[in-house]
């Protein structure tokens, strides 16, 4: 028997329903592994009880003869933005500290009743603000990751989901949750050699999970494969009343659609990704993903989409300005961190609690926002925003006349060294320039990976789909997956 650790969740969950390991077996043999990797810094908050919990229920339901739950006996990881009952929430933010919700997550819910246990809630750049993990008030995630030159530079994971890819590609769980407001699950994907998806905006609740850009904001599966994520997703999508964005739709079996054979399918490669400045292996390996989906099938098309230049732009003036009011909750007085020095006021309770609280990124996000929302800069900012975004979703609703997804680089390069980008924030806006105009258009999309760099680092290939067409981008990215053949993973140094 190979490895527990090693198997990914839909061997885990045939070999717990096969009787070939138990799922007690699988669940300790994570804890373990996670109780390892402490100088990874993925897990902020380790819950080996719930994941034995889940696993004794599975073995139970085995034992009894009952049917298992669809997850029963697969140990995952909890992003730090969802809540979960009884089990501390922060988003990474020293504002939250010691928020314990009191209830659960529309998603983390669903996957808990589908039979998955948790193995602890990860880290995250703070309020899922940053590229690189590096805006965590606990600390940065590492990479697992690292350049094959000899040295020994901690790589960034992506952002905001690092501690997901980290623990994902680490071998500390096989499949995660993350959150994708404008690239969180795509890049870091892309950075640690995994696949991810963010469905179309509203396939998943949002629900108890801590608002960033509500427009924007979407969950989705982390995983070491396509299938992988076509089985937690499906776990995790859903109508939720709860939600006003909530899309009324039912759930199709995406792990049953799965068909790599793209023949009569049309895929684009929309010129204007072509940016100036991208690494050669980038667009090396893009061309190389065009012949793969073309060996699947698919007829290769060129397309435009004549706004993606000012999608970037656009995102980061109605991403702030939506964080700029969802976080002016956070003031100290009904729950998370308060500072309240001797003598101060209201008001001074709720300066010192925010400047404490709050981390610097987060910080440079709500005055951005509060700025383009003011009043003489709403309507040449916000307003011009929201238009330049009804373009951006146009030019897809065009193209679709045209092909069935999108083909295109996830990231304009590799993962980097912690610190390497930390000074530039504009440097670290622009690692999510392939990422946002799916996500400005709700769209839904995924990283699956393509390939190393000369450093030894994982490069990633994004599919775009049309809205609601999940099963249309599983089945792009599977045929990249069985094409590329990617097996690389990192050494183990931690």
């Amino acid at each position: 028997m190979s490895n527990l650790t090693d198997l990914g969740i839909k061997e885990i969950r045939d070999g717990v329903r096969a009787g070939s390991f138990s799922a007690r077996e699988v669940a300790e043999a994570h804890i373990e592994q996670v109780s390892k990797a402490k100088a990874l810094n993925a897990f902020l908050i380790e819950t080996p009880d719930h994941a034995l919990a889940a696993a004794d229920a599975a073995d139970k339901a085995k034992a009894a003869g009952e049917e298992l739950a669809p997850l029963a006996g697969v140990p995952i990881g909890m992003k730090d933005l969802f809540c979960t009952e009884g089990v501390e929430a922060r988003a990474a933010s020293a504002i939250l500290d010691g928020f314990t919700p009191t209830y659960e997550s529309t998603v983390s819910g669903k996957l808990f009743a589908a039979g998955a246990g948790m193995l602890g809630k990860l880290n995250m750049d703070q309020f899922a603000m940053g590229s690189s993990n590096e805006t965590s008030a606990f600390g940065n995630v590492v990479s697992p990751w690292r350049r094959n030159d000899g040295g020994n530079t901690d790589m960034s994971p992506g952002g905001s989901s690092g501690g997901s890819s980290a623990a994902v590609a680490a071998r500390l769980c096989p499949g995660a949750t993350g959150t994708d407001t404008g690239g969180s699950i795509r890049q870091p994907a892309a950075f640690t050699g995994i696949s991810g998806i963010k469905p179309t905006y509203g396939r998943c609740s949002r629900w108890g999970i801590i608002a960033f850009a509500s427009s924007l904001d979407q969950a989705g599966s982390m995983a070491r494969d396509v299938t992988d994520c076509a089985i937690m997703l499906e776990a995790m999508a859903g109508y939720d009343p709860k939600d006003s964005t909530s899309l009324n739709a039912p759930v199709p079996n995406w792990e049953a659609g799965l068909n790599a054979d793209l023949k009569g399918k049309r895929v684009g490669i929309p010129k204007e990704y072509r940016i100036d400045g991208t690494p050669a292996e980038i667009n090396a390996l893009w061309d190389q993903g065009a012949a793969w989906l073309k060996d699947a099938g698919a007829e290769i098309v060129e397309v435009s989409l004549p706004h993606t230049k000012y999608a970037l732009p656009a995102y980061y003036i109605i991403a702030p300005a939506e964080a700029s009011s969802n976080l002016a909750r956070y003031d100290g007085v009904r729950y998370g961190h308060r500072e309240l020095p001797d003598g101060a006021g209201l008001q001074d309770m709720y300066a010192e609690t925010r400047e404490a609280g709050f981390g610097a990124e987060v910080k440079r996000r709500i005055m951005i926002g509060t700025y383009v929302l003011s009043a003489g800069f709403y309507d040449a900012y916000y307003t011009q925003a929201q238009k330049v975004r009804t373009l951006i979703a146009r030019d897809f609703e065009q193209v679709w006349q045209q092909c069935d997804v999108l083909l295109t680089p996830t990231a304009p390069s590799a993962s980097f060294g912690l610190g390497e980008k930390s000074n530039d924030p504009i440097a670290m806006y622009l690692n999510d320039v392939f990422a946002v105009p799916a996500s400005m258009a709700g769209l839904p999309a995924m990283s699956v990976p393509g390939g190393l760099d000369s450093q030894g680092l994982p490069l990633g290939l994004q599919i775009i789909g049309k809205e609601l067409d999940e099963q249309g981008v599983l089945n792009a990215g599977l045929a990249i997956e069985q094409r590329a053949g990617f097996a690389a993973r990192p050494e183990a140094w931690w």
